[in-house]
């Protein structure tokens, strides 16, 4: 999939592209700017099919590219955009060259498909993406043990500063904490565990959204040392309500 594009000098395009194979990598197209180039719609964003490339000493050289899928729905609505661009950058912030990415390949894909039917809530979409998309990386919150004893009952709050749930007799060493309700513990759980074809299909509850949202705001500022530019802009977008 294409998740980062930009132009090269008059006619050339240099693109990002996220593989199964060979994790992310940098290709570049050449003439994909022409009008009339056969390379034009495979290197625009979003673009997910087989692409052809040749290997060079400091970076690939696109070939050809046959589009499977092109997310037609995500450029003709401004906030659907900002929420798939989000997804593509924080995609981009984990995928590491010659690595194996089918997992996240997957889950950025069954995302945006799901982006594009507003089936699901946006925000309940992103909520699921980012937490996803910890595990895809091997680092998530603890949602099914006590980090602090290991009780598996009585889970009712998050603990920013242990990474997890807590049990009531942990809370005084947990710090601040956030309330999780049953359901909003039983949805992450599910969400940590379910096979990525089955993440988007369920609601929650306007509380429940809410709990899981302020779960992963604390754990992405822990986690994350990047400023995600895509993410300023839809949250700009959110407060107002949207275009």
């Amino acid at each position: 999939m294409v998740i980062g594009t930009s132009p090269i000098n008059e006619y050339d395009r240099r693109v990002v592209l996220l593989t199964k194979e060979r994790g992310k990598i940098t290709a570049f197209a050449r003439g994909a700017r022409r009008q009339y180039s056969a390379m034009l719609a495979g290197t625009q964003l979003f673009a997910f099919g087989t692409f052809r490339v040749i290997e060079g000493k400091n970076a690939y050289t696109l070939v050809s590219a046959e589009i499977t899928n092109y997310f037609e729905a995500i450029p003709k609505e401004p906030l659907r955009a900002c929420y798939a661009s989000y997804f593509l950058e924080m995609a981009g912030y984990y995928a590491r060259e010659n690595n194996n990415e089918v997992e996240l390949l997957k889950l950025l894909y069954q995302t945006l498909r799901i982006l594009c039917r507003d089936s699901v809530p946006k925000a309940l979409i992103r909520v699921i993406y980012e937490l996803r998309i910890f595990v895809v990386n091997g680092e998530y919150p603890e949602c099914f043990h006590c980090v602090c004893c290991g009780e598996e009952k009585g889970l009712g709050h998050f603990s920013p500063m242990r990474n997890g749930v807590v049990c009531e007799k942990c809370l005084p060493q947990a710090g601040q904490v956030l309330t999780l309700n049953a359901s909003a513990l039983y949805a992450a759980q599910y969400i940590i565990t379910s096979p990525i074809e089955k993440l988007y299909t369920f609601n929650v509850s306007s509380e429940v959204l809410r709990q899981l949202q302020k779960m992963m705001e604390y754990y992405i500022r822990e986690h994350i040392d990047k400023t995600f530019k895509s993410l300023e802009i839809l949250n700009i977008m959110e407060n107002s309500g949207g275009i």
